[in-house]
C-alpha cells in the first residue's frame, strides 16, 4: 500500500530516503526542507528537480506571550497536503504537535542512536566521548518528550572503534543502515505491521548539545578521555585547546602507543603527518588543525613547533 507521505528533512540523508520513498511507490505530497546555508541543501535541490512542491523553512514555531505555538500559515498549508504520514529524515527544527500529530499515521522519525540511550541533537558525539563499543539507529514515533516516542525500527551492531569519529560513525556506518531502516519502518506502517515499542525508561539517558563548554580540552584529564572528545567532536565542533591564548581545533585524532616525557599539553613535534602532543598517561596525534576561523591545515602546515605548549 502506498501512502501519502509529508517529508521533513535536511542533507544528503534526507534526499536518499526521499528517493527510495518514492521508488517503494510513495507519494511525496510536500517537501519541508531548512534554508540554504553556504552551499544548496541536497533534499530541496531534489525536490526542484523532481517538481515535488517544496518548502523552505527554518522554524515552525513562533514565540508568543503564552509560550511557543505554531504559525498558522504553515499549519493551513501544511494540512492543505493531506498527508497520511510525515517522515522526519534528520529534522533539527522543533516540529509542533499540530504537525506531528495530524496525520492518521502520525510521524516516523530517524535517530542516530540505539534509544533510549542517547536522546538530544549531539547523539553522535556523545557516543564516543562517553566509550560506547557499539552504536545503531533507530525509528520511532515521536510524542510530546526528546526521543522518546516509541520504536518502530531498530538496527544495531554498528562497532565503534580506537580510531572512529562522530563523522565516520555517521557517513561510513549510520547513514546507509538509516536509510534502510527509515524505509524499513514506512514499508511497515504502509502494510499495516508496524510495533510500537516503548522506550524502556531505566535505560534512557539524554545529553545536551556538544558546544565550546563540553569541547574544551583539559590537560589535567588522561590520554583516553582527550583522545575520545578529540573523535567525538570531529568534524563539529572541533575539540578546543588554545595556542598562546587563541582557540586552536584539533582534529583527525588518534591515541599513540606509549608515555610521553613532557607536561600534558606539549607538543612533542611531527610523526608520519600528525601532530604529535604530550597527554597524561600517553601521546595523542592530530591529523588536521584550525586556528580561529581559519581553514582546516594538515599538521605539517598548521606551524606549531615541538616545544609549544598548549593549554
Amino acid at each position: 500500500m502506498a501512502l501519502r507521505i509529508a517529508f521533513f528533512g535536511q542533507a544528503a540523508f534526507g534526499r536518499d530516503v526521499l528517493d527510495r520513498l518514492r521508488e517503494a511507490g510513495h507519494a511525496i505530497v510536500g517537501v519541508y526542507a531548512p534554508l540554504d546555508g553556504p552551499r544548496p541543501d541536497p533534499l530541496a535541490a531534489r525536490a526542484a528537480e523532481l517538481g515535488l512542491p517544496a518548502f523552505r523553512q527554518r522554524h515552525f514555531r513562533r514565540r508568543t506571550p503564552a509560550g511557543f505555538e505554531p504559525i498558522p500559515r504553515l499549519l493551513d498549508e501544511y494540512r492543505r497536503l493531506g498527508a497520511e504520514l510525515n517522515v522526519l529524515a534528520y529534522v533539527t527544527a522543533i516540529l509542533p504537535p499540530e504537525i506531528v500529530d495530524h496525520p492518521p499515521r502520525r510521524s516516523l522519525c530517524f535517530h542516530p542512536s540505539l534509544l533510549p540511550r542517547y536522546r538530544g541533537g549531539s547523539a553522535l558525539a556523545w557516543q564516543i566521548i562517553e566509550g560506547e563499543r557499539e552504536s545503531g539507529v533507530t525509528v520511532f514515533q515521536p510524542d510530546a518528550g526528546v526521543d522518546t516516542g516509541p520504536v518502530v525500527v531498530q538496527k544495531g551492531g554498528v562497532p565503534i572503534g580506537p580510531e572512529t569519529t562522530a563523522g565516520s560513525l555517521y557517513f561510513e556506518r549510520l547513514y546507509p543502515l538509516g536509510v534502510e531502516a527509515m524505509v524499513e519502518a514506512v514499508g511497515a506502517v504502509a502494510q499495516g505491521t508496524a510495533r510500537y515499542r516503548p522506550q524502556d525508561e531505566s535505560r534512557a539517558s539524554f545529553q545536551g548539545l556538544v558546544d565550546d563548554a563540553v569541547a574544551r580540552l583539559s590537560w589535567s584529564r588522561p590520554v583516553d578521555v582527550l583522545d575520545r572528545l578529540i573523535r567525538g567532536c570531529d568534524p563539529q565542533p572541533g575539540a578546543l585547546a588554545l595556542r598562546a591564548g587563541r582557540p586552536l581545533r584539533l582534529f583527525d585524532g588518534r591515541r599513540l602507543p606509549g608515555e610521553a616525557d613532557a607536561a600534558p599539553g606539549t607538543v612533542l613535534g611531527l610523526d608520519e603527518g600528525r601532530l604529535v602532543l604530550a597527554a597524561r598517561g600517553g601521546r595523542l596525534a592530530i591529523g588536521r588543525l584550525r586556528a580561529g576561523d581559519g581553514p582546516k591545515l594538515p599538521a605539517p602546515e598548521a606551524g606549531l613547533e615541538a616545544g609549544e605548549r598548549l593549554a
